[in-house]
């Protein structure tokens, strides 16, 4: 998993309230496993018309939103069904983290295990950031993970809370599977005794 330390980028608002994971990717993107290719298909519905071509309109299509990779989003962010796809379109796409008031609980967890920061903030503080992003390819903004510190346009600071272990994770680099990798020796030497006082059950 890519390592989340610092971020500066351009920040897109999207300003609606409970947009679900059927609406960052739609069911049928869902039968592949592969965690890369779905960037095209992120907000499907709402970035393209029933032909394919884009909606002009839709933040993500306007040109200085093209490359974002901050989303400054409305309340109960990734609610509806628990799809990890979810996440992984919005990293293939270039979206490493997300700001809102709220977060589905599976949709939150799931962002930390892609190398996705969350980010929870009371509706003031979310709605300064929204009237940041509005500056299109102006809304450079900073995310310092360490510092657990958000700097605006107009270098304003925004501090934030985050779990001490969904930290260290990310910061590292570690999703369930790193974790696991971590305890090779302690695993090998479990799997070594094991071998020695149970034979039978040796490969």
């Amino acid at each position: 998993m890519q390592k989340f330390t610092k971020l500066s980028g351009v920040a897109a608002p999207m300003p609606m309230i409970n947009i679900d994971t059927d609406a960052i990717i739609p069911k049928q993107y869902l039968k592949t496993i592969e965690r890369t290719g779905l960037g095209k298909a992120l907000f499907d519905e709402m970035r393209h018309n029933p032909d394919g071509s884009e909606k002009p309109d839709f933040v993500l299509n306007k040109p200085a939103y093209r490359k974002a990779q901050i989303l400054v989003a409305g309340d109960n962010f990734g609610c509806g069904s628990s799809r990890e796809h979810a996440p992984w379109a919005l990293l293939d796409f270039g979206i490493r983290c997300v700001i809102s008031t709220s977060f589905a609980d599976i949709f939150y967890n799931n962002c930390f295990k892609n190398g996705i920061l969350p980010i929870k903030l009371p509706k003031a503080q979310v709605a300064l950031l929204m009237d940041d992003a509005e500056r299109g390819a102006n809304a450079i903004v900073s995310i310092d993970l360490e510092k657990q510190e958000i700097t605006g346009p107009d270098g304003g600071k925004i501090k934030f809370d985050i779990d001490p272990f969904r930290k260290h994770c990310l910061l590292n680099g570690l999703d369930d599977i790193g974790l696991t990798l971590q305890k090779g020796t302690k695993i090998d030497s479990f799997e070594d005794k094991r071998r020695t006082q149970q034979p039978w059950m040796a490969d």
